[in-house]
């Protein structure tokens, strides 16, 4: 992609179009917000532009373009950003978790969050009925408009710029799930492992249980095509298992296996 981005890029004619002069002051304290000022600020609105409010201007017999396409690129440098990003700071972890992480950090439940955060609800232009069904606090519009915006910020500065800015806005969601939301699943990396590679289904077997019962410490062995490939001890079956499968990931010599 690097090839790719580095390329020089002609300035689409579609999404250049006029904007007033109180349009253009009215994003002056968005541009503060974002700590980002755009060259081309019809990059920026353009980014703000909701398919409703398009198309109402259309039956004006006004041209405005929706924000769709900047969505659709900007989702995809989002992607890519995310994913060096999470590669270069978990060198240890899977592909497998790698992509519960960024599955999590590109979701809706983030994006909308950090559109909010940068008051970007405050300036969409939205069609009457989207407006006067509170289009300006919905998740998809907002996390659609944070999309687009990354795409707006790319076409405007490049790749670089766009970068700085995604990660001064993902990186402490990011740290949050690794600390707190995102724990690996070891039993599910098992059965994927020992359904796809060895084609058959894990099996945890508790082979004892010590303390009083408010304290009780279950033990657990896993076995898997008949052989016991890791075992486990916790104050609830649930802990013991994972931590069994943890010890079988590692006796399987698991890619990125971290604790």
């Amino acid at each position: 992609m690097e090839n790719i981005v580095k390329k020089k890029k002609k300035t689409p004619a579609t999404i250049i179009h006029s904007m007033s002069e109180e349009r253009i002051k009215e994003l002056s304290p968005l541009q503060q917000k974002l700590k980002y000022e755009f060259h081309n600020i019809s990059f920026l609105n353009n980014a703000l532009t909701h398919k409703s409010f398009a198309n109402e201007s259309k039956d004006k017999k006004l041209y405005m373009e929706d924000n769709e396409r900047l969505e659709f690129l900007g989702d995809a440098i989002l992607g890519y950003i995310i994913t060096d990003f999470l590669m270069e700071k978990f060198p240890n972890y899977s592909e497998g978790m790698l992509s519960k992480l960024r599955a999590h950090v590109v979701s809706e439940n983030i994006l909308a969050p950090i559109a909010s955060n940068n008051d970007l609800g405050n300036y969409i232009l939205l069609g009457k009925g989207e407006e006067n069904s509170g289009g300006r606090l919905k998740k998809s519009i907002l996390a659609n408009c944070f999309e687009a915006l990354i795409a707006g910020i790319y076409l405007d500065r490049g790749l670089e710029a766009v970068r700085k800015f995604v990660i001064q806005n993902v990186k402490p969601f990011i740290e949050e799930a690794n600390k707190k939301d995102f724990i690996p699943d070891f039993k599910t990396l098992v059965q994927e492992y020992s359904q796809g590679k060895l084609n058959c289904t894990p099996i945890y077997r508790v082979t004892g249980q010590n303390g009083l019962d408010h304290e009780k410490i279950f033990e657990v062995k896993l076995i898997i095509n008949n052989k016991t490939f890791g075992f486990g001890e916790g104050r609830s079956k649930k802990d013991a298992e994972q931590k069994a499968a943890y010890e079988a990931l590692k006796n399987l010599k698991f890619k990125g296996l971290t604790l």
